[in-house]
Order: C-alpha cells, then sequence, then structure tokens
C-alpha cells in the first residue's frame, strides 16, 4: 500500500519527490512526507491526510536538496498522525519503509533497555533505531545498516539516509518490491517504477537480500548478509502510461496475483498483539463485549466475495462455535431472513458499492442487526453505511476477476474469527499465539506458492482447449473449488462447475471421461483419504486427475496426472494457499485462449446494478 521515491542528483529533489509520490497515489495512503539534505543536515516535513496537505505544509519554504526520500503510507502500527508518517528518524539515520517487522516488539523493548526512546507507534521506526545503535558502535553507514538487518524479521523495502554520508542513498530490499532508475546524473529508487518514469526508463531491479549503495557516481549493488558483489541486468522500459501501472506484467490480473504476499502482508500489519494473543478489535471498529453477545452471524456477498463468506463459516464455527448463514446477497433480501436480535451480518465486498450487497446491508439494518463490512475500498458505500467496517488494505484491484482481495477477505475472516473465539472464551492463549505465528509465515509461503507458475503452465498447454472442467473440494476447501471453477469460467469462457467431492457420485460422475478434466485439491488434514478416494473414482472413469497437494504428500503420486505441491500451513489458512495456484492455472488458460483477461466479456468490476 504504501509508497517509495528517493532522488540523488543535480536537480532539486523536492518536486521530483512530490511528482513521485503522486505517481504513487493509486496504492492508497493517509500520511505523506519527505526528508532531504540541507547545510549537511537531514530536515524532515511529514503530515497526515494527503500529498496536497504536503505541499500546503510546506509551501512558502524555499526548500532545495539534491538528495531525498519520499513515502506515502498507510496507516497500520498506529493511527494517521504525524508523528506516525515516515520517514522517520533516530539520530542521524533517516529512513523511509514498505513491509512489515514482525519480531518489531521485541527488538523495541530491547532498544528501550539501552536508553533508546521511540517518537511513533511505528515497525518502521525500529529499524533506525537499530541502525543508529551499530552506527554509534562504530560501524560505517553500510555496514551498520547490514548488521541491524540480521536481526529484522518479515517484510521490507527501504531507503536510508545518513547525515555523516549526505552523498548517498542505501536501498535494501526483502519480500517487497523495490526498484533503481538509472537517469543521466541522476538515480531514483522507488517502490513502483511510474514513480519516476517521466526521468528515465533504465531500470535496476532488486530482487531479495540485496543491497544497493547510490551516490551522484553511480550504483552498486551486494548482497545484504555475505557483501558479495551482484551484477545486474539493466531493464529498458518500454511501456505506455498504462501498462506501467502493471508494473511490466503482462495484465493486471497476473500483476494482482503477484502482488498477493504483499497485500496480506499489509492486511495483518498492526492487526493483532502476539505477546498479548489478542486481536485489535479497533480495527474491526469492535468492542469485546459485543462479541460476548453475539449468538448468530451473516455472512453475506456475492461471487468471489461469497465463496469468502463460505470459508469463513468453516473459520467461526469452528473457532469460536457460534453459529453462521451464508447468503448470496442477491437473494438474502428476497427471502424475508429472519434475523434474531442481537446477531452480527457481516457484508463482504471488493468495491464496497455492489448493488446487491448494498440492498442486503441495508435490509439488515432495518430488521435491527449490527453490520461490519469487510471492504477493500476506503470510503465506499458499504464502508460508510456499515455499523464497523475492516479495511482489507489489498490495494486497488483493476483485474475483474479477483484474486488479491478475496485472499485478504479470507485473512480478516481469519482475523476476525480469531478475536471472536478469544471473547467466547473457546481458544487458549497459546492456541491463538499458535493461529497468529502461523499467520505471520503466511506471505511467504504465498510467496513460494507463486514458484508454482512454470508448472502451471505447462498443465494449462495440455488442458487450454477443452470444454468441460470440474473442480472437487471437501470441507473448508469445498469453497475453494467453487472459486477455481468461478475463476476458469469468468476469464477464460471454459465451462467449469466446483463441487464437494463426496457429491460427485450423485451426479457428476456421469460426465468423467478422458476429455474431463477434474482438479481435485488434496491438502493433508484429517479428510485427506476421502479425497482420495474421490480421486481413485475419476481415475477408473478415464478422467484425468490434476492434485493440489500439500508438499511431501505421497499418497497423490499413484491418483493424479498430475501435481502441483503447495506449502504446509494450518487448516483454517490452507483456503488461502490453494486459491494461489487456481488462480494462476485460470490465467495461464485465458491467455493460451486469446481471451481479454482483465476485462472478460459481458463483466465488470463493480456490478452497481441488480
Amino acid at each position: 500500500m504504501c509508497g517509495i521515491i528517493g532522488y540523488i542528483g543535480k536537480q532539486n529533489a523536492i518536486p521530483i519527490l512530490i511528482k513521485g509520490l503522486k505517481r504513487l497515489e493509486y496504492r492508497g495512503y493517509d500520511s505523506a512526507g519527505i526528508a532531504f539534505f540541507m547545510n549537511n543536515k537531514i530536515g524532515v516535513r511529514r503530515c497526515a491526510g494527503k500529498i496536497k496537505d504536503l505541499e500546503s505544509h510546506i509551501r512558502g519554504e524555499r526548500l532545495k536538496s539534491i538528495t531525498g526520500l519520499g513515502h506515502t503510507r498507510w496507516a497500520t502500527h498506529g493511527k494517521p498522525s504525524e508523528e506516525n508518517a515516515h520517514p522517520h528518524r533516530a539520530g542521524g539515520i533517516v529512513l523511509v519503509h514498505n513491509g512489515i517487522i514482525e519480531n518489531y516488539f521485541e527488538l523495541k523493548e530491547e532498544l528501550k533497555k539501552k536508553g533508546h526512546v521511540f517518537t511513533s507507534e511505528t515497525d518502521t521506526e525500529v529499524i533506525c533505531h537499530l541502525i543508529h545503535s551499530y552506527s554509534q558502535n562504530g560501524l560505517n553507514f553500510e555496514d551498520a545498516t547490514r548488521e541491524a538487518l540480521k536481526h529484522v524479521e518479515g517484510a521490507y523495502a527501504i531507503g536510508i539516509i545518513n547525515e555523516k554520508e549526505p552523498q548517498k542513498i542505501l536501498a535494501v530490499k526483502k519480500d517487497s518490491p523495490l526498484v533503481i532508475g538509472l537517469g543521466k546524473g541522476e538515480f531514483f529508487i522507488a517502490s513502483d517504477i511510474p514513480a519516476f518514469l517521466n526521468y528515465t526508463k533504465d531500470v535496476i531491479i532488486l530482487d531479495n537480500d540485496e543491497i544497493a549503495s547510490i551516490t551522484h557516481k553511480g550504483v552498486s549493488i551486494s548482497k545484504l548478509h555475505n557483501s558479495k558483489p551482484v551484477k545486474k541486468e539493466i531493464t529498458k522500459i518500454t511501456w505506455s502510461p498504462s501498462m506501467a501501472e502493471k508494473s511490466g506484467y503482462r495484465h493486471f490480473m497476473l500483476k494482482e496475483i503477484h502482488e498477493q504476499p504483499r497485500a496480506i502482508s499489509d492486511t495483518i500489519r498492526g492487526r493483532f498483539s502476539l505477546e498479548r494473543a489478542e486481536v485489535n478489535l479497533g480495527e474491526f471498529s469492535l468492542k469485546e463485549n459485543d462479541l460476548k453477545k453475539l449468538d448468530k452471524i451473516f455472512l453475506v456477498a456475492c461471487g468471489t466475495s461469497w465463496h469468502a463468506a463460505l470459508v469463513g463459516k468453516y473459520m467461526i464455527e469452528e473457532m469460536a462455535r457460534v453459529p453462521c448463514e451464508v447468503d448470496i446477497a442477491s437473494e438474502f433480501r428476497y427471502r424475508k431472513p429472519l434475523i434474531p436480535k442481537g446477531s452480527l451480518v457481516i457484508v463482504i465486498t471488493q468495491s464496497g458499492e455492489t448493488a446487491d450487497t448494498l440492498a442486503a446491508q441495508k435490509e439488515s439494518r432495518k430488521l435491527g442487526a449490527k453490520v461490519l463490512s469487510i471492504c477493500n475500498v476506503v470510503g465506499s458505500t458499504s464502508a460508510r453505511e456499515a455499523d464497523s467496517v475492516f479495511y482489507t488494505h489489498s490495494g486497488p484491484e483493476i483485474g475483474v476477476a479477483s484474486t488479491k482481495a478475496f485472499t485478504t477477505q479470507l485473512t480478516g475472516l481469519y482475523l476476525f474469527s480469531i478475536a471472536l473465539a478469544k471473547a467466547k472464551k473457546t481458544l487458549s492463549s497459546h492456541e491463538i499465539r499458535e493461529l497468529f505465528n502461523e499467520l505471520l509465515q503466511l506471505p511467504e509461503k504465498v510467496e513460494k506458492s507463486l514458484q508454482s507458475n512454470n508448472a502451471i503452465i505447462k498443465i494449462a498447454k495440455q488442458f487450454f482447449r477443452v470444454r468441460d472442467f470440474l473442480y472437487l473440494g471437501r470441507g473448508i476447501n469445498y469453497p475453494i473449488a467453487l472459486e477455481g471453477a468461478l475463476k476458469l469460467k469468468e476469464i477464460s469462457y471454459i465451462h467449469a462447475e466446483g463441487y464437494p467431492a463426496g457429491e460427485m457420485k450423485h451426479g457428476p460422475i456421469a460426465l468423467i471421461d478422458n476429455n474431463m478434466p477434474v482438479l481435485a485439491l488434496a491438502p493433508d488434514d484429517n479428510i485427506l483419504e476421502k479425497i482420495l478416494s474421490n480421486m481413485e473414482e475419476v481415475k477408473s472413469r478415464g478422467g484425468k486427475v490434476i492434485a493440489v497437494a500439500t508438499e511431501d504428500n505421497t499418497k497423490v503420486l499413484s491418483r493424479a496426472s498430475y501435481i502441483l505441491t503447495m506449502p504446509k500451513t494450518n487448516y483454517y489458512l490452507t483456503p488461502i494457499i490453494f486459491s494461489i495456484p487456481l488462480h494462476l492455472l485460470a490465467y495461464h488458460m485465458a491467455v493460451l485462449r486469446k481471451c481479454n483477461v482483465d476485462q472478460p466479456r459481458n463483466l465488470a468490476k463493480s456490478v452497481t446494478v441488480e
């Protein structure tokens, strides 16, 4: 969600930083700031609000610098405020940061014991103080940064400047995008290429665990943890402005699939406390007493969001033991639902403007229910009209087929389920911490699941000409079978059905032959043997089975023609991991069929009519 821009060169950095931040506004933010050298000192200007507010803040000052950093922030650790806005400072170290520091609390406590004083609620400020601490111990700028980041767990893209070395910017990347622009006598860093595309089209894309030292003379890149020099290729950008927004990906959908590790990180950041084993209820605008009184929950949504609601039912009922009903929004208000007093209706919507969901939301409030909106778009109608709102922070989603919005909705439902379980005392603090620990590992595991892309392309080449496809799942992954089938049909125009695997023999088994591929979701859980039996039923009738399985699951080997292995996670997060290959498969099938992936026929991103 956050935006980074950095500049070192001969021009005045201030207008370049402001323009760069404006090119990153699509990412969403609620505070902005810049840092710059003047008279060998670093000045920082920042404020809550929009870039125009920052411009007003510095209007009248004759700021001029040839080196600086800029940042737009979406509040997570701490509310939107001047003190929580980036850049952050510790001594002579000033930096901007995108990502999430998973162990910031422990590091912060250690630094406090050493006398460090913090002025913000952010995780970012910890990195500042760590680097400053090692600088005080005699290490130079770059070595202090390397040493500090050895102790940091999480994802980060960082731009750093130091008053002791005013002619240098350090840029470091791990699991959060960061690129370097190479101009004529000037250099840029940014979280996305559009930030500096007006100045240069020559780009170096940093890989994980790389650090770049940027001066007026050039750029040197090395491995973060062993200082080994890295030779990087220069990429020439030939995109149109529209293509630039895709960060080089062929389609928005592919970009958004690959943004999921970042999107999930942004969704979870600041939303829970591991040490207290609790979810930050302020992020849901809920109170624990309200949760304690809940006896029934209704989950209402359309399309892909309805699939998220189906998964949410499993999470809520199994974790918190509160009964749930799931409704398609277009049906909800017409069936005259019985909503007991004190019930909660959770509406799930990417855009916050879906007409059927809004109608169901209004009907719920009319019937006396409280409404929680799980939504991606700040200030949308659903968010404004709900009693409480949880923003997924997945960032703008342009592709019609929802991907990152879906997995962040599941992430939000996971957090809500834990919060409710805590209030209902159905989970112990130890169990909640285990659930949180698995959640912290989720972005990395989603990143790993994306590595199945090449294997998925091979499968797509085998099946992109078929007319029909069957997806099978059981338990919490049955909705993911529905989701996979929906993605395939909406962007490739292949007829596809998602089914609970146990129901296959009650009808769909009649369709099985060697022309009917069947994709089976086979996580290593307590009902694995059941899905294996269903796979056998398909195989014995000549069907071709594609299995999506947990890594090291050898039981699927003899039952599937094609196998995609995914990282192991807990039962409740498996639907997120297993969604990734289904989204990629639909994408590649559609590309091979020469379909318009981002704008499939007859569909719109936000359905604002009934």
